[in-house]
């Protein structure tokens, strides 16, 4: 009976090595990478056009107290008055940066980390996409990512987003919800002095109220009033006027 010839190698196969562990492993890590890259860059194009159904936070704080309040609305449905005390409380150089204020990190790093240095686009990138916390892991990640945003989204885009996810009380988020809380009017309508309130609340919505300022919370309201009228002034509310 005849013998099968078995197929000859060619040159190619003989001296073809088989990959290492190491290599495998590396191939593996830029995959995983690669993969990270493609979703981080998917969602964020997304929501360029739709806005997100929910946050991490918002659906963390709805599971523990049952329920939040939150009604999303346009740039146009919110008083420019707000969105100028926004940028004035919390990145006042909110259109001149490109994600990330390196001055204010200098200046945060030289008062020892006492301050905060996270402009509106990086607080954007925590609240819809990470997690609360302090961790130097989310911080990187987020430092990485703002950048990204900057690029896909428009600043009146992030500032939309930014408004209408924030936290404005216990179980309150967004500017609409926060309006109509505090002072039973819509986004629309507020006053300066209104929007300067409920600005001056986000470094500590659980622990601030709006209608019920302290001393220090009134000054702050003076503070911010002074400022939203100085970066219209002065053009630096032009990326997201109108």
């Amino acid at each position: 009976m005849a013998k099968t010839a078995k197929p000859k190698k060619s040159p190619a196969q003989k001296t073809a090595p088989r990959l290492g562990l190491w290599q495998r492993l590396t191939r593996l890590i830029w995959r995983a990478v690669l993969l990270v890259i493609a979703v981080t860059a998917f969602f964020t194009l997304i929501y360029k056009f739709i806005n997100p159904p929910t946050t991490p936070y918002m659906f963390s704080e709805s599971r523990r107290l049952g329920g939040v309040a939150q009604e999303w609305v346009s740039m146009d449905q919110i008083a420019p008055v707000m969105a100028r005390s926004a940028v004035a409380a919390e990145d006042a150089n909110f259109c001149l940066h490109w994600g990330l204020d390196v001055k204010a990190i200098e200046a945060a790093m030289d008062a020892g980390g006492n301050r905060g240095a996270s402009t509106i686009s990086q607080q954007v990138v925590k609240n819809v996409f990470l997690w609360q916390g302090r961790s130097w892991v989310r911080k990187s990640i987020e430092a990485l990512w703002t950048p990204l945003t900057e690029v896909i989204w428009s600043k009146r885009r992030i500032l939309e987003l930014y408004l209408n996810v924030a936290e404005f009380g216990t179980g309150v988020f967004g500017v609409q919800a926060g309006a109509q809380h505090y002072f039973g009017v819509d986004a629309a309508d507020l006053s300066a002095l209104q929007a300067a309130r409920l600005a001056a609340v986000l470094p500590d919505p659980k622990g601030r109220d709006a209608a019920n300022p302290t001393s220090y919370l009134r000054k702050r309201t003076k503070s911010i009033m002074d400022g939203a009228a100085t970066i219209a002034a002065d053009g630096r509310a032009g990326c997201f006027a109108d």
